[in-house]
């Protein structure tokens, strides 16, 4: 939405959170193809991802305590949120320093949001980014936010938010373009800095947020060939095994004794943030002596320790060949796929599970090989980074891309561990892919639909995510929505009831479905809370 009074409220940077992870989202692949340094681990893009993802949960949280009150979030309330939460959710170095730029800029803009506050913004963000940076390295993503702070600066007096944000974006992308040049790990890839094409995206989303108009993007540049052996940086080359990195409360001087500390330990050191919460990031050979210094400076938590390279299977117990990870809207779905042998993730209503907790899940299952189904269309991007990051891990990850909970059902069903993992994921998708959904819901307020317009308290009928049906009772809206999806042929109907609705429905529906169409079967199961009200999928 663009501004139109030249400055960045809260909704504004609501939406730069949201363009910035949908940008991420698209792009993350591509970044961490050219992912060369400090490491060339190819995680950079799902990073990137991850923190910004934390951090637009952050912000949305703010905007759900305001919805029942009679005030609406200010741009202060807005942009701390924001920077919180890339804090408490950053990962790898680029996410990190990701994380301290957008904390630099939340303390300008907590005071004022106009395009003066947003130039000093970006200038501080470079500035506390480069301080967090033990051992500065130019040609990186630090050269890219001085470059995007120097071209606001440049800007007339009169600029406007929407100016000020361009010619940052416009900086950042020529100094993208120069990386090569700078650091000879970018310039023998053949490839720019993957952490300054974070950066670039999200500034690109920053001026689509305050414009309403995304400025022309330069695609990612990835090598025609696999990147080198001798591309990793000489810094890394020879260098620490293990990525540690934690949240820590601590004073500020405790947290500049530990920076001493890990900076004799390792390299690739990162420490940002204040006010008494860290994160601390930092390459080292021994990994316990970097938690121990994080105990001695105060309470480390969220503790991360990545083996480079290696395989970071359980140590104490051999890992079984196949599991299945599936997201469910409510407990009786959970107890259903635990029942069937799934390791499940439970969607609140509001609060979709994050990356973090996938991949939480799909190291629970403890398994070389998992199939991922996530249920929701909207976890399309939140799935395929959690993926990635498992595979980096050493896991055999195949996901699934399921949009609702019976196609997760449907795919669960046909799941056959003792057969080829290609032959499995083959058939589950199938079985999803052939698999119509729909869901019952309530209307909230009036609003214009596929089906017309509905009030609130009227029952939708949303078949493959559009409204289909408008009706006043659950019962016949449920009847109606049977009888299109049944039109087009089936075999099986699985419905899923939620926590209120009464078995009778279910005897009613199936008595239904058995009337009027002779050779379909019916299955029930119960959702329980957190469910919709009913959930139905035709196969």
């Amino acid at each position: 939405m663009p501004q139109t009074d030249d400055e960045m409220d809260a909704v504004a940077v609501r939406t730069w959170c949201s363009l910035a992870l949908e940008a991420l989202g698209r792009e993350r692949e591509a970044i961490d193809a050219i992912n060369v340094y400090p490491v060339a681990d190819g995680d950079t893009g799902t990073n990137l991802y991850l923190t910004v993802e934390s951090a637009a949960q952050a912000v949305e949280a703010v905007f759900a305590a305001h919805e029942t009150g009679a005030t609406a979030p200010v741009a202060a309330d807005a942009v701390r949120a924001m920077a919180h939460g890339a804090l408490i959710g950053a990962r790898g170095n680029s996410g990190t320093i990701l994380a301290q730029l957008l904390r630099g800029m939340a303390g300008v803009l907590a005071v004022g949001h106009d395009a003066d506050h947003l130039r000093r913004a970006l200038a501080v963000a470079a500035e506390v980014a480069r301080q967090a940076v033990a051992h500065p390295v130019e040609g990186t993503v630090l050269t890219v936010a001085t470059a995007a702070a120097d071209a606001a600066a440049r800007t007339a007096h009169d600029a406007g938010t929407g100016a000020v944000a361009r010619a940052a974006y416009e900086g950042a992308r020529t100094a993208l373009e120069a990386t090569p040049g700078q650091l000879a790990v970018l310039g023998r890839a053949g490839v720019v800095d993957a952490g300054g094409q974070g950066l670039v995206t999200v500034l690109a989303a920053l001026v689509e947020a305050v414009c309403g108009r995304a400025p022309e993007r330069t695609r990612v540049s990835v090598p025609a060939l696999p990147v080198p052996d001798d591309c990793a940086a000489d810094e890394a080359e020879g260098g620490p095994a293990f990525e540690v990195i934690y949240l820590l409360e601590a004073a500020d001087a405790a947290v500049d004794r530990l920076r001493t500390r890990l900076d004799r330990l390792g390299d690739s050191l990162v420490v940002v943030g204040g006010d008494g919460l860290w994160n601390i990031h930092v390459h080292v050979d021994d990994a316990g002596a970097a938690v121990e210094a994080g105990v001695e400076a105060g309470r480390p938590y969220r503790i991360r320790i990545t083996h480079f390279g290696a395989d970071r299977a359980h140590p104490h117990t051999e890992p079984v060949q196949r599991a299945v990870v599936v997201v469910v809207p409510g407990d009786g779905l959970r107890g259903l796929c635990k029942e069937a042998g799934a390791t499940t993730v439970l969607a609140r209503p509001g609060e979709p599970p994050a990356s973090g907790e996938l991949v939480d899940a799909i190291r629970r299952a403890h398994a070389r090989e998992v199939v991922l189904l996530p249920n929701d269309a909207e976890l399309r991007h939140t799935a395929a980074a959690a993926a990635e990051q498992a595979r980096a891990e050493g896991v055999r990850v195949a996901l699934i891309p399921t949009r609702a909970a019976v196609q997760g059902i449907a795919a669960l069903a046909v799941h056959e561990p003792d057969r080829s993992f290609d032959e499995d994921v083959v058939a589950m998708t199938a079985a999803a892919g052939a698999t119509r959904y729909a869901e019952l819901a309530v209307a909230e307020r009036q609003s214009w639909t596929m089906a017309g317009i509905c009030q609130a308290g009227d029952i939708l009928g949303l078949i493959d995510g559009d409204v289909a049906v408008i009706g006043e009772d659950v019962p016949q809206t449920a009847r109606d929505v049977l009888d299109r999806m049944l039109a087009a042929g089936g075999e099986l109907v699985t419905l899923v009831l939620g926590e209120d609705i009464p078995d009778s429905l279910a005897d009613a529906l199936e008595e239904h479905v058995r009337e009027g169409y002779l050779a379909v079967d019916t299955v029930v199961y119960r959702g329980g809370p957190q469910s919709a009200p009913l959930l139905i999928g035709v196969e």
